[in-house]
């Protein structure tokens, strides 16, 4: 043991009952420590089950008693285990990484993604179907209308007199792209439409944050061509006009985006205010290259 090993013994000898390091001494006394109360991790989930249209049964709550210690921490995972106990519980379920929207559902009377939201530490639990929407069974709604207003904006790149889509490479600057973040991420789980009020009241003829969102991104996008289409299909009373900024939509995203932002800017789109900026390089840069997909 060195010299300097044998001051720092002795001198944390001197210090019994203080707060030690490497043998220098803070001259306060420790605290004890208090441990921490048990958490109860019992708790009753109270669901939404019903057996459809055919059935002709009324919608009802059932209440589940599951210790959560016994699963793993998201809503989905208490679900898979209730399930265990009562196979006849119907839900979506699909990535379980918050990438696909299947398993959308209201907790707590907020929407979310069962996947990638934790149980929260109350002692009951209530777990609804997302709101305005059919429900097939229980946790299980009618998704078509929400996707045949998704498929009306044409959510996919559209090319004039250049050939077959994905025979070559469209190149696109990092400026232009960086306008598409905070676009794409959008999985489409429908939270923020079916937390809409507006959704709620024009649910027929009002596309939705969702799809609002998608089609801004479109717009946007350099590589696009159809933006003068694409803006007078959405020039009407009720399309994307209804959204009168709630932000709602914004709250309720799992993903964290922004819908009300992308709406606003579309609709100065489509009245005119603001005009597509122009793309920084040519999309068919890479075409007479020979570079291909």
């Amino acid at each position: 043991m060195s010299v300097f090993q044998k001051l720092l013994f002795t001198k944390s000898l001197h210090h019994v009952g203080r707060t030690e390091f490497c043998g220098y001494s803070t001259g306060k006394k420790v605290a004890p420590v208090q441990s921490k109360q048990p958490v109860d991790p019992r708790r009753v989930f109270k669901i939404y089950r019903f057996g459809g249209i055919l059935s002709k049964e009324k919608p009802k709550l059932i209440s589940y008693d599951l210790d959560v210690s016994k699963c793993g921490r998201m809503v989905l995972d208490a679900l898979i285990k209730i399930k265990d106990m009562d196979p006849t519980l119907v839900f979506r379920r699909s990535c379980r990484e918050g990438i696909c929207g299947s398993c959308a559902v209201n907790l707590q009377g907020n929407n979310c993604l069962a996947c990638i939201t934790p149980i929260p530490s109350d002692k009951v639990i209530t777990i609804h179907p997302i709101p305005h929407m059919y429900v097939i069974r229980d946790l299980v709604v009618d998704m078509n209308h929400f996707f045949d207003v998704y498929d009306s904006i044409r959510p996919y790149l559209i090319r004039r007199n250049q050939g077959p889509l994905g025979k070559y490479q469209y190149a696109q600057s990092i400026n232009d792209n960086s306008k598409l973040i905070g676009l794409y991420e959008c999985v489409l789980c429908s939270c923020c439409a079916t937390a809409c009020p507006s959704y709620w009241w024009n649910g027929r003829r009002f596309m939705g944050p969702a799809t609002l969102l998608h089609a801004y991104r479109w717009i946007i996008d350099s590589r696009d061509e159809d933006t003068e289409q694409r803006l007078y299909d959405l020039r009407d009373d009720f399309k994307a006009f209804r959204c009168h900024t709630i932000l709602n939509c914004t709250l309720a995203c799992p993903k964290g985006l922004h819908p009300g932002l992308a709406i606003a800017k579309l609709k100065r789109l489509i009245s005119g205010l603001d005009k597509k900026p122009p793309s920084e390089i040519d999309a068919m840069k890479f075409s007479d290259s020979g570079n291909k997909c």
